[in-house]
């Protein structure tokens, strides 16, 4: 079973005033026990006092089955401590941690629970000592509206952020399943279009062998027809990357700077992401893993700035991504969801290379050679 630590903050997110808050209402109960006149009463609120924050303590470190023994704990004191001192404002605690419950049937049980326990003793505390009551009854009718509308308002919140989460894994899945069913595609595409073609050329280039010392003239016109079979080939693939949706690197770009200024990261680009006679296929391998590592710079770097520089050199192309974030740690390479594989693969289908530095930040070198163009332009 899962621990409390999973599913449970003891502030909440981001706000400062919302933790001063939290200090004030660990402080304020000292206030009404020490204005009790019986020394026994000062030890007996001090002692109730820490029963709750222990239990308190508990509940956030128990397992899931012990929680409810915990919260209901709280709930008995919150009412101890209404009745003899007139303090009402530690089920605020109660509150928010029952709105950090993410099973909807314990939920609901211990809200309505804390909301009875909570109203009956300040009901019982009127009639106890109506003037303390009535001195601050707009802090209670303040405490009571907490108690009813924060764990319904934590709840929510949760929920629509484990809905953003479920949403956000589909749509990583989707991608993975969308790239995979495109890598399928190309490998049925090429195995259909090369295939036949490139064992008939096995074949003529072994019958070729044996003639060329028996029959040259028929040696050379099994030669011609290698020719005019691998033409055929090549005009084929290039057929099916005219077809292919092209991504161009310019503009990826201007998506990736609108990433990391979304993530208020500083980078630089050098170079010009405009590469001269790249093949398609290259250019559209070459954009996915550039999105997938600044991806990863926003996501996993903690880092503030991004440095992105393009080179096109004679024989190959260059993309180099760095950051100054934490840097990669051991294993990370492996490690699920950092799409470092994924780059790999997809770079490997083109005969790229992927290098990965760790150290003070990550930088990330990604390699293409260039010879797909010198074949192409050979014909």
């Amino acid at each position: 079973m899962k621990k409390m630590q999973s599913w449970y903050s003891i502030f909440p997110k981001s706000p400062w005033l919302s933790i001063y808050a939290w200090v004030i209402f660990c402080l304020l109960p000292f206030f009404f026990i020490f204005r009790s006149s019986s020394s026994i009463q000062i030890s007996v609120g001090i002692f109730i006092l820490f029963l709750f924050f222990l239990s308190y303590m508990f509940s956030f470190k128990s397992k899931s089955g012990l929680v409810y023994m915990w919260l209901s704990f709280e709930m008995v004191i919150n009412v101890v401590m209404t009745l003899l001192f007139g303090y009402v404002y530690l089920s605020l605690f109660t509150a928010f941690f029952i709105g950090n419950i993410r099973n909807s049937v314990g939920f609901f049980i211990m809200y309505g629970l804390h909301i009875a326990f909570t109203i009956g003793a300040i009901v019982a505390g009127f009639f106890i000592e109506i003037d303390l009551f009535l001195a601050q009854v707009h802090f209670i009718l303040i405490t009571v509206i907490g108690v009813v509308l924060l764990p319904f308002n934590l709840y929510n919140r949760n929920k629509r952020e484990k809905l953003e989460g479920q949403l956000e894994n589909a749509k990583e899945r989707i991608s993975e399943l969308i790239i995979f069913e495109e890598r399928q595609r190309i490998a049925r595409d090429l195995h259909d279009t090369l295939g036949q073609k490139l064992s008939l050329i096995g074949l003529k280039s072994d019958l070729a062998g044996k003639l060329v010392s028996r029959d040259p003239a028929a040696a050379v016109k099994e030669l011609h027809d290698i020719r005019q079979t691998a033409s055929t080939a090549l005009k084929e693939v290039r057929e099916l990357v005219s077809n292919m949706r092209a991504t161009k690197l310019e503009d990826e770009m201007l998506r990736i700077q609108q990433i990391l200024k979304a993530a208020e990261m500083n980078f630089t680009i050098e170079g010009d992401p405009a590469f001269t006679n790249i093949p398609t296929i290259v250019e559209n391998v070459l954009s996915m893993c550039l999105k997938e590592a600044v991806t990863n710079v926003v996501k996993h770097s903690y880092g503030t700035s991004c440095r992105i520089s393009f080179e096109q050199l004679p024989n190959e192309f260059v993309i180099t991504i760095e950051d100054d974030g934490i840097g990669i740690t051991r294993g990370g390479e492996s490690s699920p969801g950092n799409g470092l594989r994924g780059m790999r693969e997809r770079l490997e289908f083109v005969n790229g290379s992927l290098r990965v530095e760790g150290g003070k930040g990550t930088k990330l070198a990604i390699r293409v050679p260039a010879v797909i163009t010198h074949i192409m332009e050979s014909d």
